[in-house]
Formats: C-alpha cells, sequence, structure tokens
C-alpha cells in the first residue's frame, strides 16, 4: 500500500509540475442579494475542496479568508432559494457579489458532494437522492436508517424500532455500502440484526447513489451507496453551541445531544455527545412487545485545520449500542408475552407473563447485545499544482456481543471483534482541454476474531484492494463521465475444533469435531460505468447511465454454521459460492416548471451468481431443525431486477406554499429459470406509494420563519411475489399508514432562538408487519392464531433544537 500511495503521490507531482503552484493568500468577499436587491442573511458560501467558507451577515455581507491563488469551485446556498455553483479564478477575483433567486422546489439544484468532485444532481449520470436535516429534522425516526426509508427506491430490514438496515432497490446487506466520514462503515453488515453505527445526530446530508458503484467503492457497492455526510465546517472565526431534546410517545424513547464548534483563522474542531434510551415499543395488537428497548451513547470529535494548502481533519467517533433480542415467546393460553426467570433452584424458566414494570422499564433485559463500534479517520486534501491528492486512512474497530443465558446474564456467548483498516488516495489531475479526470487506488484489510464460547462464522482475514480512473467531459448542455476499475479481494477463513464440551479445542484432540474448516478464496473483478445527462432545454432534462458491478462473497455466506438468534434459524455457509457481478441500465427523464417538478427513473439489472439463503427441508418432509431453529443455506443463481421511481411535486400557481409531493417505488425481481416456488428473490420489498400534502411558509411575521404543516399517507401494496419453497418466506398483506408533523422557528431580530418540532407516524394506530421485518417469524401465537411481531403502532415525537453562537 505504500508502495501505491507513493505512485499515486509522484504522478500528481509531475502532472502538477507545469501548473502554477499557490504561493501567495488571498481572500474573497462581496454582498449576496435577492432579484429585489435585499442582502440576504444566513446565506452559505462554501468551497468544497477547502472544506472552508463564510455565512453572510445580517446585510447580506462575506468574507473569507485564507483562500490559495488558484481557480476554485464555490457553492452558494439558502434554504428557499436556487443552490448556485460556479467556478472563481481566485487569481484575478478578490470581490464577487451573488444574486440568488427564489426557488419553490430545487430538485434539479441540489448539490452531492460524496464523490470525486461536487456537482449538481442534474449534471449526475448515476440515479441519486438527497435528504437535507431540515427534512431529517421534521420526521420522525428511531434511528438513521428509519430516518431515509421514505426514499424512493429505498426501504429498511428492521428487527424491531432499534435496529436497522438498508435496502436500495430489492438489494441489501453487503450490496450496500455506507459511508461516514469518508470511508465505508465496516461494522460485520452481513447480520440479519446488525444495524448501522452512527449516529443519526451527526448527519447533516445523506447522498443515496441508486445502482452499482463499484467504480468508486469496489466490491459491495452493487446496489448503490448511502453517504452519510457531517455538517459543513462553520464559517471563518464562528463557534456555535447546539443542543437538541426529542422524546417520542411509543416507546417512551428520550434522546439528546449538544454539538461545539467552531473554527479560528485556520484551526477547526466539532465535538458532539448523543444519548438516547427506549423501553419496549407497542402495538394495537401485540401491546408491548418485551425485550424490544434499546440504549444508544455516542462521542465524537473533529479537530483540523483548513487553510490555502487543502485541509487535513483528524475524526474520532465511539459509538455504544444496547439493543434488547426480541425472542417473541408467548403465553398458549392468553398470547402474553413472557420472559426468563431464575427459578428457586437456580434454573431458567420461561414461565412467568411479562409485567407492566418490564415493558416500561429502560434496563435491558434478557437476551440483549453489546455493540461497540470505535473509528478514527485522517481525512487530507492538498492541492498539488492545479490538481488536489486527496488522501484518507481510517481505522474501525467493532465489537459485537450477545448475552442469552439468564443464569450467567454478564457472561456473552457470541462475541465477534472486527479491526478493519481503510485507505484511500486519489489524485485529480489538472483540467485539460475540459477534460476532468481522477485516479486512484482503495481498499481494507480486516481481521476478525471469535471470543466468545458460541460460534456463528469463522474467524477471518480479508485483503481487498482496487485502482480506478474515472473521467468527465461538459460539452454544454452534455455531461459525459465514465470510469473502470479492477478490483482483488483475498480472504482467509481459519479452522475451529470444538471438544466434547463445546470448547476450542485442537486438531489433534481426538475427542474434537471440526465446527468451521479452514479455507482460502481469492476473488477478482472489472468494474465500470459509462453515462451523461443532458439539458434538453430549461425544463426538461434526461440522464443514461450503464453501470456494472462486483461483489464477493462475504464471511456469512462463505462460513457460517451456527444459530443467527435475531433471525429465528440456523445457518450454513457455501465455500463454493463465486462473485456476483451485475450490468445494469438507468434511464432518468425529468421536467421541472414553475408549478410542477417531475422525475422518472426506470432500471434493468442482470446479475450473475446472484447469492440468496433458502430454508432447507428434512429428508422426511417439514423443515430441517438444527439447535431447535429451522436450517436456512446459502446458494447462487442468476438473477434479474427491473423497476424505477416516480417523484412529483406540485405547487400550484398563486398557492406557491402548497405542495403536493407523491412518490411511487417499484421492484420486480426474479431468480431465472427456475420453477414458480423459487421464482422470484426471497425478501423483496413490496411496491410503495408516499403522497404528502406541504404547507411551507418560509416568512411569516417578525418571530416565526420557515414554519410547516403537512400531512400523508405511506401506502404499501401486498407483497405476495415471494420465495415460496420450503416456506422460506409468507404473503404480507398491504397497509396504509398516515403521517403529520408541524413546526417552526422562533426568531428574534432574524437570529433563530430555537426550533420546535411535533410529528407523529401510523397516527391511525394501524397493526401492520413489514414485510422485511425480521419479526414477522417470531414464534406463533396460539391464542390468536397468528405468527410473529407486529411493528410499531401510533408514535408522536416532540423535537426542541436550540443554537446559540458565541
Amino acid at each position: 500500500m505504500k508502495k501505491l500511495y507513493l505512485l499515486i503521490l509522484s504522478i500528481a507531482m509531475v502532472s502538477g509540475s507545469r501548473a502554477e503552484t499557490a504561493t501567495t493568500i488571498t481572500i474573497l468577499s462581496g454582498k449576496i442579494t435577492n432579484t429585489n436587491g435585499e442582502g440576504l442573511i444566513g446565506v452559505s458560501l462554501y468551497f468544497p475542496d477547502l472544506k472552508t467558507g463564510a455565512i453572510t451577515n445580517i446585510d447580506g455581507f462575506y468574507r473569507i479568508d485564507n483562500l490559495p491563488v488558484k481557480t476554485l469551485q464555490i457553492q452558494v446556498s439558502m434554504l428557499g432559494y436556487r443552490t448556485l455553483m460556479e467556478k472563481i479564478n481566485l487569481t484575478t477575483t478578490k470581490a464577487k457579489d451573488f444574486i440568488l433567486n427564489e426557488s419553490i422546489t430545487e430538485i434539479n439544484e441540489v448539490t452531492v458532494t460524496g464523490q470525486t468532485t461536487a456537482s449538481k444532481i442534474s449534471r449526475t449520470p448515476t440515479p441519486m437522492s438527497v435528504l437535507n436535516l431540515t427534512e431529517m429534522q421534521h420526521n420522525t425516526s428511531t434511528n438513521i436508517i428509519d430516518a431515509i426509508s421514505s426514499q424512493p427506491g429505498v426501504s429498511q430490514i428492521t428487527t424491531g424500532s432499534g435496529i436497522s438496515k438498508p435496502v436500495i432497490r430489492g438489494l441489501g446487506y453487503n450490496r450496500v455500502v455506507v459511508v461516514n466520514d469518508g470511508i465505508r462503515q465496516e461494522g460485520q453488515q452481513w447480520g440479519d440484526e446488525h444495524g448501522i453505527e452512527i449516529d443519526e445526530n451527526d448527519v447533516y446530508k445523506v447522498e443515496i447513489m441508486k445502482g452499482p458503484a463499484s467504480l468508486l467503492f469496489g466490491s459491495d457497492a452493487m446496489a448503490g451507496v448511502i453517504s452519510f455526510i457531517s455538517a459543513p465546517i462553520l464559517p471563518q472565526n464562528t463557534m456555535r453551541l447546539t443542543a437538541m431534546a426529542n422524546y417520542q410517545t411509543n416507546n417512551g424513547l428520550m434522546a439528546y445531544s449538544v454539538d461545539f464548534a467552531g473554527h479560528k483563522k485556520t484551526f477547526i474542531w466539532d465535538f458532539r455527545y448523543s444519548n438516547k434510551q427506549a423501553h419496549d415499543y407497542q402495538n394495537s395488537r401485540d401491546g408491548y412487545v418485551f425485550n424490544s428497548g434499546f440504549r444508544e451513547d455516542a462521542v465524537s470529535a473533529l479537530l483540523g485545520i483548513s487553510n490555502w494548502w487543502g485541509y487535513s481533519h483528524l475524526t474520532l467517533n465511539s459509538y455504544h449500542l444496547t439493543p434488547g433480542i426480541v425472542e417473541g415467546e408467548r403465553d398458549s393460553l392468553t398470547g402474553q408475552f413472557i420472559k426468563p426467570i431464575l427459578t428457586t433452584n437456580g434454573i431458567a424458566s420461561d414461565a412467568l407473563l411479562a409485567t407492566q414494570n418490564d415493558f416500561v422499564s429502560y434496563q435491558h433485559k434478557m437476551p440483549y447485545q453489546q455493540v461497540h463500534h470505535y473509528k478514527a479517520v485522517w481525512n487530507n486534501n492538498f492541492f498539488v499544482g492545479d490538481g488536489s491528492l486527496n488522501a484518507t486512512i481510517g481505522y474501525q474497530q467493532n465489537r459485537r456481543q450477545e448475552f442469552a443465558e439468564i443464569e450467567t446474564p454478564n457472561e456473552y456467548g457470541l462475541y465477534f471483534q472486527l479491526h478493519t483498516l481503510n485507505y484511500d488516495f486519489h489524485y485529480q489531475i489538472p483540467e485539460m482541454k475540459g477534460y476532468n479526470l481522477t485516479f486512484g487506488i482503495n481498499g481494507m484489510c480486516q481481521n476478525s476474531l471469535n471470543k466468545g464460547s458460541e460460534f456463528l462464522v469463522p474467524e477471518y482475514n480479508l485483503f481487498d484492494v482496487g485502482g480506478f480512473l474515472m473521467a468527465k467531459k461538459n460539452f454544454d448542455k452534455l455531461d459525459v463521465s465514465g470510469g473502470i476499475r479492477f478490483d482483488h479481494r483475498k480472504q482467509n477463513g481459519v479452522a475451529l475444533y470444538l471438544n466434547a464440551l463445546d470448547e476450542k479445542a485442537t486438531a489433534e484432540d481426538p475427542s474434537a469435531t471440526e465446527r468451521f474448516a479452514a479455507f482460502s478464496d481469492k476473488f477478482n473483478g472489472i468494474s465500470g460505468s459509462m453515462g451523461a445527462t443532458y439539458q434538453i432545454n430549461e425544463i426538461w432534462n434526461t440522464k443514461l447511465n450503464l453501470s456494472r458491478g462486483f461483489r464477493a462473497p462475504n464471511i456469512s455466506e462463505l462460513g457460517s454454521n451456527g444459530v443467527h438468534e435475531g433471525s429465528f434459524r440456523y445457518e450454513i455457509g457455501n465455500t463454493e459460492l463465486k462473485p456476483e457481478n451485475s450490468l445494469q441500465i438507468d434511464y432518468e427523464l425529468g421536467y421541472n416548471v414553475e408549478h410542477i417538478s417531475a422525475k422518472l427513473n426506470l432500471f434493468a439489472n442482470n446479475i450473475s451468481n446472484f447469492i440468496y439463503s433458502h430454508k432447507l427441508n428434512a429428508i422426511n418432509g417439514g423443515d430441517s431443525i438444527q439447535s431447535d431453529f429451522p436450517c436456512f443455506k446459502f446458494d447462487s443463481g442468476n438473477a434479474q431486477l427491473l423497476g424505477g421511481e416516480l417523484y412529483i411535486d406540485i405547487h400550484p400557481h398563486p398557492w406557491d406554499w402548497l405542495h403536493i409531493e407523491n412518490s411511487f417505488s417499484y421492484v420486480h425481481s426474479v431468480l431465472l429459470n427456475q420453477p414458480d416456488s423459487t421464482h422470484f428473490l426471497p425478501f423483496t420489498p413490496p411496491t410503495k406509494w408516499i403522497s404528502n400534502m406541504r404547507i411551507d411558509l418560509r416568512r411569516n411575521g417578525n418571530y416565526l420563519k420557515n414554519t410547516y404543516f403537512f400531512v400523508g399517507l405511506e401506502h404499501h401494496f401486498k407483497q405476495k411475489n415471494i420465495y415460496y419453497a420450503f416456506n422460506t418466506e409468507t404473503v404480507t398483506d398491504a397497509y396504509t399508514l398516515i403521517n403529520g408533523g408541524i413546526g417552526t422557528d422562533v426568531v428574534l431580530k432574524k437570529q433563530t432562538l430555537f426550533s420546535l418540532y411535533l410529528s407523529g407516524t401510523n397516527l391511525a394506530d394501524i397493526a401492520y408487519q413489514s414485510h422485511l421485518s425480521r419479526l414477522k417469524y417470531a414464534p406463533k401465537n396460539y391464542a390468536t392464531s397468528e405468527t410473529g411481531v407486529y411493528n410499531m403502532g401510533r408514535n408522536i415525537s416532540l423535537k426542541l433544537i436550540v443554537p446559540v453562537n458565541l
């Protein structure tokens, strides 16, 4: 890796040697007004390549210091106005004024920054969705994936209210790469009940790339990439303290977060502490769901320097989640949940009914997990001539412990410990004749240990490296981009032998049996993309993108052999699996006039060697049972996924404050050349339609601004296209949820004193089971003859945010 880094640095220095080197420092100042010439307060000006900027004062003036003498891209944005992006030659420009036009909607003006260069979403060939901080704050959610699951084409696999995993266009698990703090999040995401270890309060914006993104991120990005982006660095010479408090009625969720950030001269910092705790959630069918509570603690710190030569930032994170594990055991006569207890002679029993005190207690019950995730990321961007070199190195440690025995409540059974070293080096060559070229390498090294007394997957080590080249060219209304990448991954599984007491032993022990066989696999893949966007006119725009993805099998698919408690099954891996390869075509048509905005996305995705798990049958019929759980084994076949998303926002004249927003998501996924019972891919999300009526009042009096009200319907259609064989999954009925919210910013002398948001989900308290809920397959309730546990009922959220400029 060191040699590759030196090679990139050498090429970068050679290519930049002919360009003018920034040897002096300059400033940029000016005024930002609306079309009436009035100065605008609170407008953000931001240089993405420097991660520095400014905010206009009460009269609309700004000033940015410590800028290099070179051409840079600047982004000018404010809520309710069209975002401006343009390149400024700081060699000749020291003063620059901007005029912002009001915008009812910004469907094509949104800027995406989670790629090699910032660009408008309308000029990015890959289909994307962007969720900003305001949208997340206005809605009710129990975790960060829950917060984005209403986006078109996005779903979530849930295990209760505290654990969610993202699904993009019917694909999840290791087919979705999650990026946070500039590196891919590695938290053993192969598990159903393994969530995303990210503090939602530390997320400023979410960018969702739909479709294969292996070109930038390598193996696992077949379905797409979700980038959780932290807040921009504060303007120079400012400090801010922000406090947030949130309460939710359904599960008594109490959350708070405190953030202290600043930017003095060239030094920047950002410190945050967040806490969240919830007792058991409830619904109209099950009442309280025993042991569905959770607790979350997160600490983060950012320290760094942003200067004319670029920036160097160090981010440190510590995340701790303690979720209960819902087993769904009930009393056979009453259908009420039962809890494990110790009898007087010290023997475990499930004979006692859970009580009201158990349901509303914030203390974890048995069984439960302890999840710790530690992360350190050093992110750097240096100007080399007129190009830039980005160098990112990250270390992550994920500890996942499971406590299941009430006799020994503080002794873990499963204990996975995963160490990951991430690296990413890429160089953006100075623009040549309108061409923008970027090349680099990235990858990771992993070492996973089994430190418990129970075992699901073997210990393993992994080395992953990929090199890529990307190019982009603008021809006025036409933008063309593409690239190619080669990946190599080596993965070694470690053998495990157990003696008669199920303790670790050596192969020489005569009483030992082999739990995991050693294996060594190498996977190579070529991926790439080629796409274009065309701005037909001011009303219509279109996109076309062809991409090839690559994914190596994960450790669970290759080597699992054990009980997966949270998903109610015994998993068996398959070391004969081959890597997945996909070929996907995406088409988008956009329409944007003063009072209607619309976007249609269509995709077709063909995947060879698609890996999935299915239930096994016993020799004599019925389920194959091992350790009291049904057996599932990983297999592969060729798959095809077709579908798309439609988004329409109507804001009729003269009621520009009224928005009628509609989104529709559909995916049809099948295994090719299979009989009817195995024709459909397992656990495909159902068709989804969301319709919201929203009122936005940007300015309403001297004391309120950004007041809003919305009410909406969220309809999930019946999912009957399932993998019927061996009762792997079951049909899920349709359901409709009513959601709503109201909120405002309270201001004094144009400064926000606080923001207050009241929102609610499932206001009609409908009893439903999500098709992707793992609790849908919890044990049967013999009192009602229903299987599984239902999702959360009515939930009301009250959120208060107080910003203080110091």
